[in-house]
Formats: structure tokens, sequence, C-alpha cells
């Protein structure tokens, strides 16, 4: 007791000597007391291994947070890294990168082992905390900067749909939506990423809102000032006007906005048109933001710049950028067609940002403890992935079948419907793995209590047994983390205040009726009983997956973001515009902890509308939520999906056709119905190459046979894409199985592959399949060709002809309505199973090995027993393979590995691919035998052959 008195007593001069000397060691890092910061402001280096050092500065004795949900697991004590104290500056070292800090500023470097600047905060340090109350309790509202070459780029920050790329100068608004997914990690082409461990509305780039229009100088279309002309008339009849005025704000973005339009006027019948000029204040950049739904068309300078169209209770921005100089005048107009029900439109703008600023990276959150952010270094992306992974949670790979084909709509409104669809695709012969019930398969009053309608669903236990027994498919259902007034789910959460109580006080009715709230998955004890009845009802079924649809969480839609968080609380963990962004995460984490604890060796598969940092670890793939059935929407998918590859989870997919429908695709005439087969065909060829492949939508159905007739080249490419898709499974089955074994990525931005080549930095509409297959989507009508530039440094195949072209150059590919651009790598090997209609109709005992010619080429050909977790106890099977350019040998290795039930021979093909040897796929091809693979090694001379 006397010892530790006397330790009480010296802690203070501790402390004080510490701040004089101006940092203090610690056994995993520093802590910094930089001479120039203001009161007992600090900084804390952490050393989480040789290439991830974890950064926090705030007031006080900083230390990370003890209670993260993005961080499962505290990192164990890394002590292989010194100290080097210089008179200006200290400086931690790893075996692969060193971080200095100022001791005068704060500012922190990031170097690589050459002593190359990788990353540098902003001169001066670039930290800002500006104090916040919230709830009776003090936070910060944070921004961290850092400096930028002006050849950086930028990728991840998970899902967004503004059909951007490369983020580098552009301005990403961080809070979860229905069609956007946060994801505060990104990945620099300068060999680093940085996990920003924050849960709250967060920015990228510009933190400053959007603002009214009238910040510029608006004229109206006589040039009177003050304003825009506004005419509201009828869309039938334009000539008959309800309305006209001069109006210097467009700002009906939101339900509370809605008041706002003026009286009396039709949302349904009528148009709304502004007109007039703007005049800018100073020269630059200028930001816009145009927000809405129904029809919405944007002039500027005489020039049509965008035409959209979203359905009306999902409306979306479009942000652009234009270039204008002080006095000058622009004429703009805009007209607006309202969509069905309630619909939304706002324009806002934002002046320029100095250049410099708008270069540097920046990221802002709205509440926090402390700056808190990882710099993780890699020598290539993956390797800043598997970093990501290493403090977040590895993923687990998911179930064999679902890399097959998944079939839904919106919705299937019978048991008898459902199974009549799978039967169909039986009948037909067509490959499908996975049929999906959406939503309102309950009672219409009973959302939340799990039960199925016994007027259409009489029988859910047999409808399942006959999917699982007679057809060989497998099933995912939708549950929602909503919860009906008055249900017995919601009677037990609410006596014991487990549910957000805001839309239950407002009394807010949903779209069906009913009064309605969400639970609050950031509690154990919910988040335990939420799973207890899903078990209760539907996996005791015997359902094989689940989809978490919702989890932005969308308690009411169409809302501003301070309602938003209103509606989000009262939260067990504290204020919700803190964990703002974090409810699919824990959300995702109440089904699969709770199923694995109930059956340990199923694999568990979650889909979910909304995805955070972390997710992965809980076998949680996401979709890009409710975009619409536009050509514009596909494009941005590609992006869209990529980036999200990027941001560290390697399962996403897209509604293939879009899930909102125009409604002149409801009852088309011949030239919508042209548009509509042809807009589904190209989504399906791009959707085949996804990590998962998955058809759904809302009316018209979505069946290969609903969309067109057997003899239609729309249901004859979709059939291709399907049967190509799992003839490839022993290939796409090994991307699965890498994402976990190796921390790979399935879907790749070219730039993943391609690092040094300039060119693909800003490619958005190309991706690698793996690390072979380079995908080149069609996303525009009637188009029967495409650019496709073909990265330096290699040679590529024409997947259909094998006709070979050198890297480096950009070529007019062929595109016909039946197929997309598609080229393999030069040194390629791709695996290609038995065709199959169901990934468990039969083993992969015969393989056919595709050989791409023009450089060594490696491939090892995995497999487990594809249902269960075996594989994280080791029980699983590596075939290596490897091509020699220079012996013209294909090796088959020593098997490394088993697990029950692998063949114990295999019929092994080869089919051979060179400039010289042009082969064009054809699944019929390499029907000859040519060995059997019984696990010991196996050579094939390729010289001179006829493989």
């Amino acid at each position: 007791m006397k010892q530790l008195l006397n330790l009480l007593i010296l802690l203070p001069f501790l402390f004080i000597s510490c701040a004089q000397q101006g940092f203090k060691k610690l056994e995993d890092g520093i802590m910094v007391y930089p001479s120039d910061l203001k009161g007992d402001q600090a900084v804390r280096l952490q050393v989480i291994s040789d290439k991830i050092i974890h950064v926090m500065a705030g007031i006080g004795e900083i230390a990370p947070d003890d209670s993260s949900l993005m961080i499962p697991e505290e990192p164990a004590v890394y002590k292989d890294w010194q100290l080097e104290k210089g008179e200006s500056v200290l400086t931690i070292k790893t075996r692969s990168l060193a971080a200095e800090i100022s001791r005068k500023t704060g500012e922190v470097v990031f170097r690589d082992s050459t002593g190359n600047i990788m990353l540098a905060e902003k001169q001066g340090g670039g930290k800002s905390l500006e104090p916040l109350d919230l709830e009776g309790q003090k936070y910060y509202t944070i921004r961290q900067e850092f400096e930028s070459p002006e050849d950086e780029a930028f990728y991840g920050l998970g899902q967004h749909q503004h059909d951007r790329m490369n983020y580098k100068g552009k301005d990403v608004d961080l809070y979860q939506h229905n069609i956007v997914a946060v994801v505060p990690f990104l990945v620099s082409n300068k060999n680093y990423g940085i996990l920003w461990e924050n849960y709250s509305i967060s920015k990228f780039g510009d933190p400053r809102d959007y603002g009214d229009i009238n910040t510029l100088k608006l004229y109206g279309a006589n040039g009177t000032e003050g304003g825009l002309s506004a005419s509201y008339i009828s869309r039938s009849d334009p000539a008959k006007v309800f309305l006209k005025q001069q109006e210097a704000v467009i700002d009906y973005e939101y339900l509370e906005d809605l008041p706002k339009l003026p009286k009396d006027f039709p949302l349904e019948k009528g148009k709304v048109i502004w007109e007039g000029s703007i005049e800018a204040n100073e020269t630059g950049i200028h930001k816009f933001y145009l927000y809405s739904a129904g029809y919405t068309k944007f002039w500027f300078n005489g020039e049509l710049f965008l035409d959209v169209w979203r359905q009306g209770w999902n409306p979306w921005s479009h942000l652009f950028e234009l270039d204008m100089k002080e006095g000058d005048k622009y004429p703009v107009k805009i007209e607006w067609i309202p969509d069905m029900g309630e619909s939304f439109i706002a324009f806002k703008y934002k002046s320029p940002l100095d250049p410099d600023e708008q270069d540097r990276l920046s990221l802002w959150s709205e509440v926090a403890n402390q700056i808190d952010y990882y710099f993780i270094a890699g020598e290539e992306m993956d390797e800043i992935i598997a970093g990501y992974r290493h403090l977040t949670g590895k993923s687990p790979i998911m179930p064999k079948w679902a890399m097959g084909k998944w079939q839904c709509r919106e919705r299937y409104q019978t048991q008898q419907q459902l199974l009549d669809v799978v039967r169909e695709f039986r009948k037909r012969h067509i490959p499908l793995d996975d049929i999906v019930q959406d939503w309102f398969y309950w009672p219409a009053d009973k959302w939340g209590d799990h039960d199925f309608d016994s007027t259409r669903f009489p029988d859910p236990d047999g409808m399942i047994a006959e999917l699982h027994e007679k057809l060989h498919a497998r099933i995912m259902i939708s549950v929602w983390p909503k919860l009906y007034e008055g249900t017995e789910n919601y009677k037990y959460m609410s006596e014991r205040g487990w549910v957000f109580t805001g839309n239950i006080n407002n009394r807010q009715k949903d779209w069906v009726g009913y009064i309605s709230t969400f639970y609050d998955a950031f509690n154990p004890e919910a988040r335990e009983y939420f799973w207890s009845k899903m078990n209760e009802k539907l996996f005791s079924k015997h359902i094989d997956a689940w989809w978490m649809d919702a989890t932005e969480p969308d308690i009411l839609s169409n809302t501003s973001l301070p309602a938003r968080k209103y509606l989000m609380s009262p939260l067990s963990i504290g204020p919700s515009a803190r964990y703002f962004n974090a409810f699919s995460l824990v959300n995702s984490q109440a089904v699969y902890e709770g199923q694995r604890e109930v059956s340990p060796d199923q694999r568990v598969f979650i889909l979910t509308r909304s995805a955070y940092a972390g997710q992965q670890r809980y076998a949680s793939a996401t979709w890009s939520g409710d975009v619409a059935s536009r050509w514009y929407d596909l494009k941005a998918q590609i992006s869209a999906g990529l980036n999200f590859s990027l941001s560290g989870i390697p399962y996403w997919t897209t509604d293939i056709g879009g899930f909102a429908v125009e409604r002149r695709y409801e009852r088309p005439d011949a030239q919508d119905l042209k548009e509509w087969r042809e807009l589904n065909t190209r989504w399906y060829q791009f959707g085949t190459f996804c990590p998962l492949f998955r058809v759904h939508g809302q009316f018209p159905y979505r069946e290969i046979y609903n969309v067109a007739p057997e003899d239609h080249p729309a249901y004859q490419s979709m059939l291709y894409y399907d049967k190509l898709r799992y003839r490839l499974m022993p290939y796409i089955y090994t991307l699965a199985g890498m994402t976990w074994h190796e921390d790979y990525t399935i879907m790749r931005a070219l730039v993943m592959d391609f690092l040094n080549d300039e060119i693909v930095r800003d490619i958005g509409d190309q991706f690698m399949f793996g690390p072979s297959l380079m995908v080149c989507p069609v996303y525009e009508y009637e188009f029967r060709e495409r650019e496709v530039y073909l990265p330096a440094g290699q040679g590529w195949y024409d997947f259909y002809t094998g006709k070979y072209y050198e890297g480096g150059q950009t070529i007019m590919a062929d595109a016909p309505y039946e197929r997309i651009p598609l080229y393999v790598k030069a040194g390629s090997i791709i695996p290609v199973g038995p065709e199959i209609e169901y990934t468990a109709q039969r083993k992969a005992d015969e393989i056919t090995l595709w050989v791409y010619q023009g450089q060594d080429a490696d491939f090892s050909l995995y497999e487990d027993e594809g249902t269960n977790y075996n594989y994280e106890k080791g029980e699983y099977m590596l075939l290596p393979i490897s091509y020699s350019e220079k012996g013209q040998e294909l090796i088959l290795k020593n098997k490394v590995g088993s697990y029950t039930g692998e063949p114990e021979v295999r019929q092994i093909r080869v089919v051979s691919v060179s400039r010289e040897n042009p082969v064009g796929f054809d699944a019929t091809l390499g029907s000859r035998i040519t060995g059997n693979y019984s696990g010991g090694e196996l050579v094939f001379d390729l010289k001179g052959s006829n493989y």
C-alpha cells in the first residue's frame, strides 16, 4: 500500500516531466505533446504491425477506443520497432516504414523503408477539433488534412452512385442511404490506405454543406435580378398555368420541405420549369447539387447537361462542377416532372474551394472523441486490403451455392408462385441455385414477428423441403429490423427499452398503413432476442440465407439528416449522431453470431442494403440498393461495385435490370419493350461477372423467360452467360476461397493489377474478374461496339475468338447484342468445369484447363466441402498448376491438403491458346481426355500440340 501511495504522489510529477520533455514512450508507441498545440492537446502513435500505424489526436491522455465496433479485438502489442529522438522530430521505425512526428506541430509523415514520403499530414499538422455538446456529453467535430501529390488517386469509401472511380479532388458524403453504403476506408495508388475510425456522418474532401443557389446572383427569364423564373404548369396542357413567380431558392429535398410547394399544385399532373441566368461572384470551379425524383432535365449555357429519372420514393443527387468567371451570366433551365406520389427536388450550390485545399486528402466527421485513423502500408493494393482485414476481421468463404445464380422479384406473393418459378427454371434447364422471398410474406399487420401468412403460404415447411429435396435449390428470405406497433416482438422489446421511439411518438404510418419502428441493434440483449425469434420462426424451417433489408436504418424514407438522427434514438450506447453509420454492422453481427452458435457447421450468408467497416467478418454481402432501371444507373453500378470492393469487403452485387421501373415499361409499346429487353440483357451480362450473380426488381418480372421468349437474342444471351457462370465455377469458387486464405478481392479495378499503368487510374467501366478475365460492360442503348483499353505490359486474348492483342492500346471492340467484350490476360490458366444446373449437381471431376500463352502462369485450384466451416480447421484442397512459357509445359503439381468427399481421380483436358493458335472459348472443346489426375504430378507438353 505504501508503494502505491508513493506512486500516486509521483504520477503528477511524471506527467509534468513528460510534458516538459514533449513526449513519453509507451509499450506500443509514443504520446507526443507538441509545443505549438494549445492546452493539453496530444498526438499518439501506436504501432500495430510493421506496416500499420494507429494515429490518435485529441485532448489529454488519449487512448484507443476500448468499445470499438470497427476493430473487434484489441491488437496484440507489437514490439519490433525503434524510436529515434531528433531535435525537431521523433521517428518510429519498423522493418517496412517510418512514422515521423513533429515535436512542434504534431504533424505526422509516413515514409517507406527507403525514406520516400508515402503520406504527410498537412503542413502544421492539419488537425481540427471543434468542441461539440451533444445530449449532455462533450465531443468534437473533427477534421484531418493530408498533403497529396498531383498524380495521386483515391479509391474505396464504400459504394456511391455518382459514377466516379478516382476520388482525387472530388467530394464524397459519407452517410448511409438506400443506394449508398459507407465504408470509411480508402486506398491510394501511393501504396497506402487509411481506415478512419468514426461512425458519425463524415465527409471526404470539401467539408462544407451545399447551400441555396441564391449565394449566386440569379436573374429571371426576363433579366430581372432576384431569382429564376418559375412556371408551375400542367404537363398535359402547357398552356394551363397554375402559378408563375420568381424564386431564389429551390429546396424541396425532404418530407419536411414539401409543404413549401405552392398550395393546390398537383404533383401528379403538373410540371415545373425554372429558367433564367446565374452569375458567379468569383472565378473558379463552382459545385452544384441537383437532387430529384421524377423526370428532371438541366440545361447550362444552352446545352442539355442532365436528363435523369428516379422513382418518387427514392430520389437521388447528381453532382457536377462548372467553370465560371466572375461577372459573366450563364443561362440555366430546369424542367421537373414529378413522379407519382411524393416527389422531391432541390438545386444547391458551393462556391469554389482553393485548389490546393481541394486537392488535399481531407477527412471530416461530425461527432468524435478524438481524431482516430490507421495508416496501412502495402506494396500492392491486395496487401493494403489485407491490412484492413487484419484490423477489422477476415472475410469468411461464402457457401458454394451462393456463387451460383440468384433469382428474385418484388415479390413472390404466394408459395405457389415461388415454387412455380423454380420448377420452370428446372424444366427449361436454366442454371439456378437460389430463390429469394422478398418482403410481405407475413400477415399484413404483423411486420416483425417473422410469421408466414397462412393464406398465401399454407405450408412453408413443405415449400422449403421441396426446394431442397426435389428442386435442389436454396432459399433466402427478407428480414427487416422493423417492428409494427402492437406485434408480439414489438411489445417484448419495447417493454425493455430496445426500440427506437421517434416514429412511434410521431404516430408515423408506413406505406402499408401501420405505425412502425426499428429495434436497437446496438444493444447486445436486443440482438440476442432478435436472432432468437428469427431462429424460432425461420431458421428452424431450414432457411438458407438472410436478406437484411433497410439497414441504413431506413426508418422513414426521405426525411432530413436531423430527423433521421431523432428517429434512430434512444440508442443504448450513446447519441445516435455518434453511431449514425454503424447500424448495419451490428445488425449483421446479431445474425452471424446467432446462427454460428445454433448451427456451427452451416455457413452463414447475409445480404444487406448497407455496410460498414468490418462487416465482412459477419459473412455479409452488400447489394447496391433500389437503383433505377436506367442506362445511367447501369453504368454507375460498375464504379460503385469497384470502389466497394476496394473498400475491403469482397462480396457485392446489384439488382440485375435495376430495381425501380419507369411506368413506360409496365405496359410498353414496341419501342419501350425493345429497350427494356436490351437494358436487362446488358445488365445481365455485367452481373454475370460480379462477385454475386443476382436478378431482382419490380414489375415487369425478371425471370429470363419473362423478359423475352426463348428464340429472342435477349433470352439466348442471358442463358449463355448463366451457363458460362456455372462452367467457370471452379475458377469462381477458387476466387471465393482466396478471399479468406489470401485476403483476395474478386471484382478488381484495373488499378489493382496494373498500378504502374497511369491510364487505368480513372477507368471505372472495365474491371478484372479474378486474375485472368477483363470484363468490359456495355451500358448505352443500341451500342454495338465500345472502346476498350488493354493495359500495358502484356498481351490480351479475345475470349470469344482467341485473337491476340498487344497491351498498352485502346481498341474499338465489337459488342453485338448477345455479347460484351471479354478479354483474357496472356499468362492465364482458367479451369472450366462440366455443364451443371446447380452447384451441387456434380463434383468437378472433369476439368478443362484453358491455357493462354505469352507469359508464365500459375493458378491454384481451390476446393472444400462448400457448406461448412471445416476450411477454418485446414480441411481443404489446393491443386497448384503452373505453365512455363519457355518450356511450353503445363504442370499439375502434387495437391496440397484434402477434404471429405473430394474426387479421387479427375479427368483433365487442356486447351492451349496462343498467337499462333487463336482459339475462342467453346465449352465443347477439350472433349478428349488428355490425362487423369489423382493427386500426384502430371505434366503436359504443349510444344506444337493440338491441345
